[in-house]
């Protein structure tokens, strides 16, 4: 693939992302769309390494980090999810935000 075309599809990664974490009010469907968004940023971020220095193995070494990072927060963020939701029903997060008392 050439480079233009890994960037065209990292940008529409990423505002498919922005569009369904903006437009959802599922808890787990605007996880979803950062996921997107950040899996978006990861293939740019691996474009430029390969067009900028392709032998350099410190690109590689990024881009596996901010896969390993995105998964991790992705694990936190779906644990926290369903702690409140046995806790309390709550999936929205419209009902979310009055979780203060």
């Amino acid at each position: 693939m050439t480079f233009e075309l890994l960037l065209v599809l990292a940008a529409g990664l990423f505002c498919i992302g922005l569009f369904g974490a903006l437009s959802q009010q599922s808890i787990v469907m605007i996880m979803m769309g950062i996921e997107l968004m950040i899996g978006g940023i990861i293939v740019a971020a691996a474009d430029f390494w390969h067009f900028l220095a392709p032998n350099a193995p410190s690109g590689q070494v990024i881009v596996v980090a901010a896969v390993v990072a995105m998964a991790v927060e992705m694990a936190m963020g779906f644990a926290v999810t369903t702690a409140i939701y046995r806790a309390r029903q709550v999936d929205m997060t419209d009902m979310a935000k009055e979780l203060k008392g």
